[in-house]
C-alpha cells in the first residue's frame, strides 16, 4: 500500500493566493472555472468521470456556504463555433447525479439570457454554463468577453487545474474584473507538484517517460537539483541510449536533442544522481497488435526493428530502484501502452509504484490513465488532473492561470 506521507508545508505559503475558503460567499454569485473536459464515448456518454467528481469538493463547499455557484468549463477542440457533439449537457447531467441534487444547464456562457437564469438562482443553486470555447474569444483572452462573464458574478474561483497553463478569458482575462482565488482542487495540486518538489522526503525518485525528451526538457534540468534518482523509460529513452553509442535500431529517435541527452547524463553524474536507463525492450517490426515481438539487450537492437516498450529486466531494475524510495514523482509511460503487446512495463512500473512504501505523484495525461488503467489509482496518493499544466509546474515555471489570482493577505 501506498503511505499518504502528510505534507508538512502551510499550503499558503507555496500558493501565496487567496483560496475559496478566504471570501465570503453565502449568498454571493460565484463563477467557479472548472475542468469537465472528460472523455465520451459514440453514444456521448462519459468513460471516465474523475476530472468532475475531482472538482466537487471546492462545489460542495461551495453549496454548503449558501452561494449561487455558476461554473463554468470548455470541452474538446470545437474552434470557437457551436458544435454539439462538444456540448456540456451529458457533463451536466453526471454532475446532478454525482452531486444528487439539480444541476441548471443554460444554453450559452455570456449574454441576456444567461444573466436572466443567474438572477433566478437561491442559495445553494447550481448553474452549468455551455462550452466556453464555443467563443473564439475564450482561447484569445479577450477583455470584452471576459468582463461579460465577470457580470455573472461576484467571485471568481479557478479549480481548473488542467487549464491553468492557458491565458484564456476564463483563466485569466475574467481575474480583472472580479476577486479571484483558487480552488481546493488547484491548491491540492500545486501543494503536491511543487510543495513536495521543493521540498521532498528522501531518496527522492523521479520516472520520466512519454514519447519525446524535447517534451522533458524543462522538468530534467529543474528535476536534477532536486532528485535522488532518475529513471528513464519510454520512446524518449533510446535518445538517451543513442547519446551513448548503442544502436537503437528503427526505435524512436530525436537526433537534435542527442548533445541535451549527454549533457544530461554527465550532469546527473556530477550531481551524483543515479540514473537508470532501460536494460533490455519489447521490439517489433510495426506498431501493430499482432506484430511479432521479441525481447532484446538495449545493446542488440537490431536494424528494422523498433522497441516499444521496456523488457522485464529493465522491470526489475527499475523496481528495485524505486523500492527505497520516500518520494515518488512519475510522468510518462514505459512503451505504447495502448497496445496490449507493449503495455506489460508501464503497468508494472505502476504496481511497483504503487506498492512503494512512499509519497507517490502521478503527473496527469497519459500516465493517469496507464494508472487507471492498472488497477492502482486508489494506492497511488496523488494524480494529478492536469498534463501540460503539471509538466509546467514540474519545470519550475509559473502557471498563468495561477498567477492572475488575487494574492493572499499576510
Amino acid at each position: 500500500m501506498a503511505r499518504n506521507n502528510g505534507i508538512s508545508h502551510e499550503v499558503g505559503d507555496i500558493l501565496g493566493k487567496m483560496t475559496i475558503d478566504d471570501l465570503p460567499i453565502k449568498g454571493k454569485r460565484v463563477f467557479i472555472r472548472v475542468d469537465f473536459n472528460v472523455p465520451l464515448d459514440a453514444n456521448m456518454v462519459i468513460t471516465d468521470d474523475r476530472r468532475i467528481r475531482s472538482a466537487l469538493p471546492t462545489i460542495n463547499y461551495a453549496i454548503d456556504e449558501g452561494a449561487k455557484v455558476i461554473l463554468a468549463s470548455h470541452f474538446g477542440r470545437p474552434k470557437g463555433k457551436v458544435d454539439p457533439r462538444y456540448s456540456l449537457a451529458p457533463v451536466a447531467k453526471r454532475l446532478q447525479r454525482l452531486l444528487n441534487k439539480e444541476v441548471y444547464f443554460a444554453p450559452d456562457c455570456v449574454g441576456s439570457q444567461v444573466e436572466n437564469m443567474v438572477s433566478k438562482m437561491k442559495e445553494g443553486d447550481v448553474l452549468l454554463l455551455e462550452n466556453l470555447r464555443f467563443h473564439p474569444e475564450e482561447e484569445q483572452n479577450d477583455a470584452v468577453f471576459a468582463k461579460s462573464m465577470s457580470k455573472l458574478a461576484d467571485f471568481f474561483i479557478n479549480d481548473a487545474f488542467g487549464a491553468a497553463h492557458r491565458a484564456h478569458a476564463s483563466t485569466v482575462g475574467i481575474t480583472k474584473f472580479l476577486p479571484s482565488a483558487a480552488g481546493f482542487l488547484m491548491k491540492k495540486e500545486i501543494e503536491y507538484l511543487k510543495g513536495v518538489v521543493e521540498n521532498p522526503v528522501r531518496p527522492f525518485v523521479a520516472i520520466l517517460g512519454g514519447s519525446k525528451v524535447s517534451g522533458k526538457i524543462g522538468v530534467l534540468q529543474h528535476l536534477a537539483d532536486k532528485v535522488d534518482k532518475v529513471i528513464i523509460g519510454g520512446g524518449m529513452a533510446y535518445t538517451f541510449i543513442k547519446a551513448m553509442d548503442y544502436e537503437v535500431g528503427d526505435s524512436l529517435l530525436e537526433t537534435d536533442m542527442l548533445d541535451f541527452a549527454k549533457e544530461t547524463i554527465d550532469n546527473l553524474k556530477k550531481k551524483n544522481v543515479k540514473f537508470y536507463i532501460p536494460v533490455d525492450s519489447v521490439i517489433a517490426q510495426t506498431i501493430e497488435p499482432a506484430a511479432e515481438t521479441k525481447i532484446v539487450t538495449t545493446q542488440e537492437i537490431p536494424k528494422g526493428w523498433k522497441a516499444l516498450d521496456i523488457g522485464p529486466a529493465s522491470v526489475k531494475l527499475f523496481s528495485e530502484a524505486i523500492q527505497d524510495a520516500k518520494t515518488i514523482i512519475w510522468n510518462g509511460p514505459m512503451g505504447v501502452f495502448e497496445i496490449d503487446a507493449f503495455s506489460r512495463g508501464t503497468y508494472a512500473i505502476a504496481h511497483s509504484v504503487a506498492d512503494a512504501y512512499a509519497l507517490t505523484i502521478v503527473g496527469g495525461g497519459d500516465t493517469d490513465y496507464a494508472v487507471h488503467k492498472a488497477g492502482v489509482s486508489d494506492t497511488i496518493t496523488f494524480i494529478s488532473t492536469g498534463g501540460g499544466a503539471s509538466l509546467q509546474l514540474l519545470e519550475g515555471k509559473d502557471l498563468p492561470g495561477i498567477s492572475a489570482l488575487s494574492d493572499k493577505k499576510e
